[in-house]
Parts: C-alpha cells; structure tokens; sequence
C-alpha cells in the first residue's frame, strides 16, 4: 500500500530470484493504490475500512492473470481472512513467511523486539505466530510506539528518511534493553531505515521473508509457453 515499500518489496523479488537473464525472472503485476485508507486507523476504529479497495486490487489482479497474490503491508493482513475467501488464487501471509523463516534461521532465539505499527501489534498477528514458535515479542511502551515508531512510519512515507532513523532509534533502545536478542522490522516501510544490525542486534526483515515465500511458490508454477500465442 505504501509506494516507498512496494518498490522495496518488487526490489527483494528481483533480489531473491535465481535468474541470470530478463526472461528467468517472475512475470509481476504490481498493483499500488496509495489511496487505500489507512490500516492502523481501521483497526483502531478511527477510520474508514480498507477492505472494499483491497478487495478492488484482490479481483485486479485476478482478473489480469496473477497466480499468487503478495502483500507487502502487515497492518493490512487484519483483512487476509476475508480477502483469501474472495480470491480464487493463493494470498500469501507475510506473517507465516516471518515466523517460519525467522525460527529457521534462528533456532536458538528466545525473545524479539517487535516493531510495527500500532495497527499491527493491536491485532496480535505477530505476537501470536512468534509465541506458537516459542519466541517472545516485546514491544515499546505505549507513548514510546506513538511518538518513535509510528512517528518514524510517517516520516518515511513523507520521504525523510534520515529524520525517520532518528525517530526509530528510541524504540530500538527499548526493546533492545528488554533482552531482545533480534528486532523485527515488522512494518514494511522500516527496512527503509534500518540496516542489518541495529544496536548490535540483527534486524529481520518481513519484506525479505514474503518475497523469499512468492519466488519459492511461483517457481513452482509451470511458466507460461509464449510460443502458442504467435500466429
């Protein structure tokens, strides 16, 4: 839904695509609607729902031939139950693809510091899939989530990314002093801010497990044969 984290995203697609020329790679739709209503404020009953415009983009894409449908917005996936039952193709979850891919490559990790909006961590999504894997989320306090990661999360979508790194920083204090021992960068615009470590701990990225999901499930697609649509 963000433009800033869609091009991220169809960037780590490219990125995670074993190809070594233009035609090894996916055949992508990307639909980006920057005017779907705002997800945290959905949640948090202080807006309008997104679901009709999401659910315009799930019948788009059908209807335009895409086999899989990824969805670069965490806050979004509260709508993924209804939004899975009116697509006839697989929605993939980026949540499923985090908690999986993460436990995978950290077998031994107790405790994470969970950053994402307020949207998000109200749902619990992540919270949940990390605690049936025996991982614990912490979060920041309360004013600490307004004022440093949401903060950060509009700063990015304004285009000031330095101002938004700056903002994040507290948060990342905080869950770090909680005993974190990985961040979870668990709204797709922070990977635009944060690197592979930060203070001292690495950061997993969403954005990254989603795009790993869709190129594993659309390379076992069978590929289009071109050769039949010439006359």
């Amino acid at each position: 839904m963000g433009p800033a984290a869609t091009a991220d995203f169809l960037a780590k697609l490219v990125r995670e695509t074993p190809a070594t020329s233009d035609q090894e790679h996916l055949r992508t739709l990307v639909w980006s609607d920057a005017t779907v209503p705002d997800r945290t404020d959905a949640i948090l009953s202080a807006g309008p729902s997104p679901l009709p415009r999401l659910l315009e983009g799930v019948h788009l894409l059908q209807s335009a031939g895409a086999a899989i449908i990824a969805m670069p917005c965490s806050t979004a996936h509260a709508f993924l139950p209804d939004l899975r039952r009116a697509s006839a193709v697989p929605i993939l979850s980026m949540i499923d693809a985090s908690v999986r891919r993460l436990r995978a490559a950290a077998p031994s990790i107790l405790r994470v510091g969970l950053l994402a909006t307020t949207g998000t961590l109200v749902t619990g999504l992540y919270q949940d899939g990390l605690r049936e894997r025996g991982i614990d989320a912490v979060v920041p306090p309360p004013l600490l989530q307004e004022r440093s990661v949401m903060r950060a999360v509009r700063l990015i979508k304004a285009g000031e990314l330095e101002a938004a790194e700056q903002a994040l920083a507290p948060a990342v204090r905080s869950v770090a002093g909680f005993g974190a021992g990985m961040i979870v960068a668990a709204c797709t615009e922070l990977p635009l801010v944060l690197g592979h470590q930060a203070e001292n701990l690495p950061v997993f990225d969403p954005t990254t497990a989603l795009a790993q999901d869709a190129v594993a499930l659309a390379r076992r697609l069978p590929r289009p044969d071109h050769t039949k649509e010439r006359p």
